[in-house]
């Protein structure tokens, strides 16, 4: 047995996929619209086999109440509502009515409307603006890098005993153990994963999904 993942090809990459849950038509139609009008942000879209895995695992926690920190078009979202009960309450927060309307019309068709608020404006103030006391069951973050350390913080004490905190882009791109790269989003992100890692309030692991997830469940 291997010590370490195992790197994946483009061939191989595509047999895993292939080899789960595939992707249906509302998905598959969200990530050709997102490429289609945002060719040069659509890179920031989560794979569909990080989707499934994200319901798969709001599933398995039995998540009630969640928080998504970046929505952009949609992707992630309806991964969480997918696996939220029928009165599950998901909040999103994001900056951009452009990059959302995109979602909002996915999660009208996909019938998750009713489970999800999104709240436009800088997710600091909204997070900030959350009760104090643990309440949510599930979290992803996925929006500015330089701003992961202080979303983290505001989450923590937020998450139930138990909650479980999913963060994306944790490897950026394999710059995080590059020493030549230094400076604005890697920089962030390394300093992000050292909290995490050091934060005795959780039990953390780090994936080499997508481009990284780290998953971290309140002790």
């Amino acid at each position: 047995m291997s010590r370490h993942s195992i790197r994946l090809s483009d061939a191989l990459h595509e047999y895993v996929v292939s080899h789960g849950t595939p992707p249906d038509a509302v998905l598959t139609e969200l990530v050709d619209e997102t490429y289609a009008a945002l060719p040069q942000q659509a890179g920031m879209q989560i794979g569909p086999d990080q989707a499934a895995f994200t319901t798969l695992l709001v599933k398995l926690i039995g998540a009630r109440s969640a928080v998504e920190v970046g929505t952009f078009t949609g992707m992630s979202s309806l991964a969480i509502a997918r696996g939220l009960p029928a009165d599950g309450k998901l909040i999103c927060l994001d900056v951009s009515d452009e990059y959302t309307s995109i979602a909002r019309r996915f999660w009208e068709r996909d019938g998750q409307s009713d489970k999800i608020e999104l709240r436009l404006g800088p997710a600091l103030e909204s997070l900030r603006a959350f009760p104090t006391e643990p309440h949510l069951d599930f979290a992803f973050i996925d929006a500015d890098k330089p701003s992961y350390s202080v979303y983290w913080e505001e989450l923590v004490p937020r998450m139930v005993p138990g909650g479980l905190i999913a963060v994306d882009n944790v490897l950026w791109g394999g710059r995080v153990v590059d020493p030549s790269e230094s400076g604005g989003n890697v920089d962030a992100v390394r300093a992000f994963n050292d909290l995490a890692a050091a934060d005795d309030r959780m039990e953390v692991v780090m994936l080499p999904v997508g481009d990284g997830l780290t998953l971290a469940r309140k002790l």
